[in-house]
């Protein structure tokens, strides 16, 4: 859900304990995202802010990302009027999505001035903006915003702040019975679901059903039963009695939050946390880094599925050839019948019918032949096309065995594209498909090279190490070079996905640990959505590389199999 102005009330009593701070460091690690430094007295909190469409939000995170090697501009106008400022004020404008921070800090002249960061959480709309108080002058924004874009008001340096529209719609935190009666009435609302979000700003249609909820359960269907339950429910927000709740379903997926325990999401389970930002960094931690992940990763996506589609029409291709090639035997015998019976052809026959002398009850056969040709030349059209089907048979068989392993091979890639957990991951992918030559060869301008990413390294609840690889280049290194002989090397069966291996003999693994690794290996593999996944393991002496086979390809022996439901098992991390 978007993150609505009574959660970010909520949220707003939390960010109070920053006033008196000081911003000591400024970073943007992506480009509609600003993590500040505050130092506080005894303290120091790290303040995610982000204006990204699909989950904009403020809160403190104790989570740690990268940062590019050049600042973008933003991030350097923010650096050089914030860094060292005091934070004099956190406030919200009404109920409305925007929260501003007031921050004191000396301009390039050594004058003391204010400047306020504005943050809109408006879906697609969100932005952050610097304004200098005085003059209410944008310093800068995350998004410019020009008159193309929107005449209303535009954001971009040396213009001036204009706020977002503003809503007759009625402050939850201060309304009485009156206003509630006659915003209805002069709006000509009826009572429905949706009638709640109409009337009060910052209210989500989410929670506009839970207050329609509640008023079904009242005797009374008049408008000052409704008004009472409002009041009610709204008091427990301006008493700070929040309830920070996660709710998300039987798989683990995380559904839907707020700072209320919400009766039209009692179907799901819940998770209490301590704190509005504990909450959010929960929620929008793995969706946002996924939505990221994918949005870096479409041309690989793209790249890929494009070659997988091709073999699929080279495989489509290469059955039909087969199909036709099924009647060579037919034109072969046709030839080997006309060879034997050639001094009874004559010149000028259509077709002509000899005995199949391969059959016991003396069957004869009817040999279609081409009018215009000799005997001898009816012979060598025959042998000719059972020679070119036999040839086609033979170089399709190849092509499909060629064509199946590139298959293969492109799907466990597109696997890994789907598991990466971070950047890295994804350019050592990108790498690979350069090596395999998927990807044409760019001659960087940087110097600096990227450090090979590690594999997923786990212990399992009995102390043994188990080892996942994130690409194919990395199960080659696990598999072929990293592994003893006598290690266990685990795969799912027939379906694309990572090489697991236990660094433990197989007869000192307990049950239980290959248990786990079979479902790490099942989890981080194409099926990792579906139940009873075959699971194959044997010692990793068993397990070879063909020659020339593309990363990640290896052939088995002597393996047994496990069926597990995959899961995120939450092994210890190394």
């Amino acid at each position: 859900m978007a993150l609505d102005g009574i959660f970010l009330n909520a949220l707003y009593n939390e960010l109070k304990c920053i006033i008196d701070g000081r911003i000591d460091k400024v970073n943007q690690p992506e480009k509609d995202e600003v993590i500040l430094g505050i130092r506080c007295s005894s303290y120091s909190k790290k303040l995610l802010i982000s204006s990204s469409s699909s989950y904009p939000r403020i809160h403190f995170t104790n989570i740690t990302k990268p940062n590019p090697i050049q600042a973008p501009m933003f991030c350097m106008v923010l650096r050089k009027y914030l860094v060292g400022g005091r934070i004099i004020d956190v406030h919200q404008l009404g109920n409305d999505r925007i929260l501003i921070i007031d921050v004191e800090n000396t301009d390039e002249m050594g004058f003391n001035s204010i400047y306020s960061i504005i943050i809109e959480i408006m879906g697609r709309h969100s932005n952050i903006s610097l304004v200098r108080q005085r003059d209410n002058i944008v310093m800068d924004s995350i998004k410019h915003i020009t008159p193309d874009i929107n005449t209303y008001r535009c954001l971009y340096p040396n213009t001036t702040y204009v706020y977002p529209p503003s809503t007759d719609k009625l402050n939850p935190m201060s309304f009485s019975y009156d206003e509630f009666e006659s915003y209805i009435k002069s709006h000509e609302l009826s009572f429905n679901e949706k009638l709640f979000s109409n009337v009060f700003s910052g209210v989500s249609s989410l929670v506009s059903k839970e207050l329609h909820g509640l008023c079904l359960k009242e005797i009374s269907n008049e408008w000052k039963a409704y008004y009472d339950v409002c009041s009610a429910f709204f008091s427990k927000m301006k008493n700070s009695s929040f309830e920070f709740t996660l709710y998300f379903d039987d798989k683990n997926n995380y559904k839907d939050f707020h700072c209320i325990n919400l009766q039209v999401l009692k179907h799901l389970n819940t998770k209490s946390f301590n704190t509005a930002s504990g909450l959010l960094d929960t929620f929008y931690y793995e969706k946002d880094k996924q939505d990221r992940l994918n949005q870096k990763s479409s041309d690989l996506h793209k790249l890929l599925m494009n070659n997988i589609e091709r073999c699929n029409k080279k495989f489509a291709i290469l059955t039909h050839t087969l199909e036709e090639c099924k009647e060579k035997d037919k034109y072969s015998l046709f030839g080997e019948l006309l060879t034997a019976n050639f001094y009874s052809l004559k010149v000028g026959e259509k077709s002509v019918k000899l005995l199949n002398y391969y059959i016991d009850n003396g069957e004869y056969v009817d040999i279609p032949l081409d009018s215009n040709k000799t005997p001898s030349e009816n012979i060598q059209y025959y042998y000719k096309k059972y020679n070119k089907l036999k040839k086609s048979e033979e170089g399709a068989i190849l092509q499909l065995k060629i064509n199946q392993d590139e298959l293969d091979y492109l799907n466990s890639v597109l696997t890994n594209v789907s598991a990466s957990e971070n950047y890295d991951d994804i350019e050592e992918i990108r790498r690979e498909l350069v090596e395999s030559g998927y990807i044409r060869y760019k001659k960087s301008s940087k110097k600096n090279k990227i450090k090979p990413s590690r594999p997923l390294h786990f212990k399992s609840n009995d102390g043994i190490e188990i080892y996942v690889g994130k690409n194919n280049i990395q199960n080659d290194h696990l598999t072929l070079k990293f592994a003893d002989k006598t290690d266990t090397w685990l795969h799912t069966k027939n379906i694309p996905g990572s090489h697991v291996i236990i660094k433990a003999k197989a007869k000192d693994i307990p049950d239980n640990t290959l248990t786990e690794a079979a479902i790490l290996a099942a989890f981080y593999s194409k099926a990792s959505n579906s139940t009873k996944v075959p699971v194959d393991y044997t010692e990793v002496r068993n397990v070879k590389k063909p020659a020339g086979a593309k990363p990640g390809m290896v052939i088995y022996s002597t393996n047994k199999t496990l069926y597990v439901d995959p899961y995120d098992i939450k092994l210890e991390k190394i």
